[in-house]
């Protein structure tokens, strides 16, 4: 494990390093250092939209205040707004314009920044929120310890899971090349906050082969021990207002944070179990899944509908939302449902340690909470979440006996009694009794 770290430790320093390099190389204005981001210069504030005829006849203006010129001052102070609603007017044109282009084109992520810089960004306060009595909490500090708590209890370990693996297995697959890491790296989104560890994934992308040569070592290292680096395993959870009232922790959607350098192992992992996952899913799962999704199960819904009232047939949908599934998986019914689905256990043992040491901490508008461990549910952010999902509602549907040959509606000589989208599940039949 020490030697693991030491890699790991080898790669922050490595990617610091090289940034501290680039600025000299590429000049810029602030150092992103072990997660710091420090500013080098601060520039005069102006409005974005002024002219330079604008800005000359403020210098002017300034300078006629400074010598008591006030009839000067008056005349240049009214040329000047005159000038700056005419200058301000041009650039929201401009702007819209812009946003008109962008949305044309299905530039989103260009749209939406200009969107950002036109009316700029609303930040959500988090005033107060309810203990688990029902009082409101006022203080940082008492609002930070509730969402501790309550995130703590959420992912709290079942009770009656007892995981007696001793987590090594000596059988591994086929070692991890170059290549896939480099495929990986190159695959990884860009434009996302970092993770706990405050290294941007287009640090490594710059970087290219060395950072693929360093990346590769500690992909092996883990690879070989199925032992995970610290960083790789913790999460930030910061809580956005989902619905209903703003002071119930409940109502919050929850986005995580994750390391972006971690992202290459599970980018890696994530191919490696994908034949596995397309062998186990039926067809009627469009979770998560290239070439399907909601629009294919609401098409299929219709056309179910429109053939039944075309052979004057009844048939009865029942539609089924699990409240927070991600948040109650079993760790434990999910290893042991991916040994029965056949997944080679040196894979399954790194899931397992993964999870083992998961670690997170609660980023509210008080602060961060304190590190806290998570015993259940899937890892929020983590590229192998889907598919595990996946694999465990599978799991469910296989043990509630939903097998084709019981009730449902006959379409091309096939029984269909379900369709699903991942956790949203609708199951269908002829009679209200089945």
């Amino acid at each position: 494990m020490l030697l693991l770290l030491s890699f790991f430790d080898v790669l922050s320093v490595f990617a610091s390093l090289i940034l501290i390099l680039l600025l000299d190389a590429c000049t810029l204005k602030a150092v992103y250092f072990f997660g710091v981001l420090t500013s080098l210069s601060t520039p005069c504030k102006k409005a974005k939209w002024l002219s330079g005829e604008a800005l000359q006849i403020a210098v002017k203006r300034r300078e006629a205040k400074s010598k008591g010129e006030k009839e000067r001052y008056k005349h240049l102070n009214a040329e000047f707004q005159r000038i700056a609603r005419r200058d301000k007017k041009a650039f929201l044109s401009d702007q819209c314009k812009e946003i008109e282009e962008n949305n044309r084109m299905g530039k989103t992520r260009d749209l939406f920044k200009n969107i950002r810089d036109t009316k700029g960004t609303f930040h959500a306060k988090m005033g107060s929120i309810k203990d688990r009595n029902g009082m409101d909490l006022t203080e940082a500090e008492d609002i930070k310890k509730r969402w501790q708590e309550y995130t703590e209890e959420l992912y709290k370990k079942y009770l009656h899971n007892q995981d007696n693996d001793d987590g090594v297995i000596t059988h591994l697959e086929p070692d991890i090349l170059e290549c896939e890491v480099k495929w990986a790296l190159e695959s990884i989104t860009t434009n996302k906050a970092s993770g706990g560890d405050g290294i941007p994934v287009e640090l490594f992308q710059i970087l290219k082969d060395d950072a693929v040569k360093v990346l590769h070592s500690v992909c092996q290292q883990i690879w070989k021990t199925q032992q995970w680096p610290q960083d790789w395993t913790r999460s930030v959870f910061i809580p956005i207002p989902k619905k209903g009232n703003a002071k119930e922790c409940s109502n919050y959607h929850t986005i995580a944070l994750i390391s972006h350098a971690s992202k290459v192992m599970l980018k890696i992992l994530q191919a490696r179990l994908q034949q596995y996952v397309n062998r186990e899913l039926p067809d009627v799962q469009a979770g998560f899944r290239k070439g399907s999704g909601t629009r294919d199960q609401i098409a299929n819904i219709r056309w179910i509908m429109e053939k039944a009232r075309e052979f004057q047939k009844n048939i009865y949908f029942c539609f089924i939302d699990y409240a927070k599934f991600f948040d109650c998986v079993d760790h434990n019914k999910l290893w042991k449902n991916l040994k029965e689905m056949g997944i080679p256990d040196h894979l399954t043992c790194l899931l397992r340690n993964l999870y083992a040491g998961q670690e997170a901490t609660d980023r509210t508008g008080h602060g961060t909470t304190d590190w806290f461990q998570i015993g259940k549910g899937v890892r929020h952010g983590c590229i192998l979440s889907p598919c595990l999902f996946n694999l465990y509602a599978e799991y469910i549907m296989r043990n509630a006996g939903l097998d084709e040959a019981q009730a449902g509606t006959k379409i091309a000589r096939r029984n269909i009694n379900n369709l699903r989208y991942a956790d949203d599940t609708t199951l269908m039949a002829e009679s209200e009794e089945n």
